[in-house]
């Protein structure tokens, strides 16, 4: 499999599973309800995104890099919403 293909799997798997946050994140936004999360779980999951990260970038790996990003900005967000409205 060349390297493009695989890059592309890497986006398609980096958009379905960033995506997946923003129904929670604007749930609690309108509800302003956090109490069906886990505060330790949001706390490990955020830490490691923050990881898968750090390891993208180091790898120089774009979908791994982006992906995580975005998803360390929304679950940061919902770790943040749970803190507040916690």
């Amino acid at each position: 499999m060349s390297l493009e293909v695989v890059e592309a799997i890497g986006f398609v798997a980096a958009l379905l599973t960033t995506l997946c946050w923003l129904p929670q994140a604007f749930k609690i936004l309108r509800e302003r309800q956090t109490a069906g999360i886990s505060l330790p779980t949001q706390i490990a999951f955020t830490s490691g995104v923050a990881c898968w990260l750090v390891y993208g970038i180091a790898l120089g790996s774009p979908s791994v890099t982006i992906a995580n990003a975005v998803t360390l900005m929304t679950s940061g967000a919902i770790l943040a919403l749970k803190l507040r409205y916690g």
